[in-house]
């Protein structure tokens, strides 16, 4: 396949998963107000980032592998499954694919009657943030902690589910309930990241607070990233 369709795919995929994700948060987590049952709430939210992965992958993963993450594309380079080469492409795709989304949603949003984003507010339109933009309230230290530890996990999944042995079939599930889970453990500390394209589509619509702190998203989801790629690579060497 050429550089320029997987580039396609990577900015399709990326834009499915932050228009899925981020709009179940922007649109549907608190519809009709705090405490109606039509909204979504954070499970909802967690399980539609869960869906647009695993539904992208199965779409556009035989295209360009399915990353629609710039730190999914470092730990897969990291772990060796990944050709540098096609680092800066890959991640400038996905970068323009989550911002096109963060676009789209704000069109929508606005739609609707009395939308507004609010700066200062934690998780202002879906935008990820540490300490007072956390939406528990949860210190630079351990929003950089949470990005990492979690950002590695889903690297050794994602390796473990597309390594050759595993189940053919069954990866996107796997990588989609990883998400899932990722997202049920981190919202409260970070509105959750893993993903600095995810994070930049939104930051750039939704003001200095997001913006200001977008260093963290990326510096903390790269690091974690390449620490489980480089970790599952040690695992499996010697047992190929």
């Amino acid at each position: 396949m050429t550089l320029s369709k997987r580039c396609a795919a990577e900015f399709l995929g990326t834009l499915w998963l932050v228009l899925g994700g981020c709009g179940s948060a922007v649109l549907a987590a608190k519809f009709g107000g705090d405490g109606n049952p039509l909204g979504i709430g954070f499970v909802g939210v967690a399980l539609a980032f869960g869906l647009t992965v695993l539904t992208g992958a199965y779409t556009f993963g035989q295209v360009s592998g399915g990353h629609f993450n710039p730190a999914v594309s470092i730990g897969l380079w990291a772990g060796g499954r990944f050709p540098a080469r096609d680092l800066a492409p890959y991640i400038v795709a996905q970068v323009l694919g989550a911002i096109a989304a963060g676009f789209i949603l704000l069109q929508i949003a606005k739609g609707g009657g009395g939308f507004a984003i609010d700066p200062s507010a934690p998780g202002a339109f879906a935008s990820n943030g540490y300490g007072v933009l956390s939406p528990g309230g949860y210190t630079v230290g351990a929003a950089f902690l949470c990005e990492v530890v979690l950002t590695a996990f889903f690297l050794v999944v994602i390796m473990g589910a597309t390594h050759g042995r595993a189940p053919v079939g069954f990866a996107p599930i796997a990588i989609g309930l990883a998400l899932t889970l990722i997202h049920l453990i981190s919202i409260p500390v970070t509105n959750t990241s893993v993903n600095p394209a995810r994070s930049t589509g939104v930051a750039v619509f939704a003001g200095s607070g997001a913006l200001g702190q977008l260093w963290l998203f990326w510096v903390a989801p790269l690091v974690g990233g390449a620490l489980g790629g480089v970790l599952y690579a040690w695992l499996r060497r010697g047992d190929e």
